[in-house]
Parts: structure tokens; C-alpha cells; sequence
């Protein structure tokens, strides 16, 4: 499996072939040497409004954000729990 990162511009050209000279997907992404997969995300990411897309990028981005919060908030939680019963042993 590839994680080989295009640029935008390739995937609008990538998307025009096929939503505006209306060319199959499997025929294009072989073309291109994509996957038919990563074409057809990009159908649906690109064929939408730029605003749509960067307030969804936004929502993305926040949502990373909030997760990676949560588990570090989370694991220093279980610490604190594992610290106090530590000491409560110790203590009593």
C-alpha cells in the first residue's frame, strides 16, 4: 500500500476527468496510477464548494484536536487514580 501524498492541483485535474469529461474512474485512476478508491474520495472531497470543504477541513482539524486532548487528559487521569491508591496503601 502506497501513502504517496498528491497535490491538490492534481487531484481537481484528476477530478475534472471524470465528472467534467465524463471518463470512467477505473480508466482514469489507472491513467494516473491512483487508486480507484483514493479517485473516488476525491470525487466526493472535490466536487463539493470550497467553503464546504474548508469548513469541513476545520471540523476535521478540531475534532484531531478535542481526541489528542481527551487521551492526554485521560491517560494523566488514570495516573493521578493509580498515584492516589498508591499513596492511600502507603498511608493507611
Amino acid at each position: 500500500m502506497s501513502n504517496h501524498r498528491y497535490p491538490e492541483e492534481f487531484k481537481i485535474q484528476a477530478v475534472n476527468q471524470v465528472t467534467e469529461k465524463q471518463l470512467p474512474v477505473s480508466e482514469v485512476a489507472a491513467r494516473l496510477g491512483v487508486s480507484v478508491h483514493s479517485l473516488y474520495a476525491w470525487i466526493k472531497r472535490y466536487t463539493k464548494p470550497q467553503e464546504q470543504r474548508v469548513q469541513e477541513d476545520d471540523q476535521s482539524a478540531e475534532l484531531r484536536r478535542l481526541r489528542a486532548e481527551l487521551k492526554r487528559v485521560t491517560e494523566e487521569r488514570d495516573i493521578l487514580k493509580k498515584a492516589a491508591a498508591y499513596f492511600a496503601k502507603e498511608c493507611g
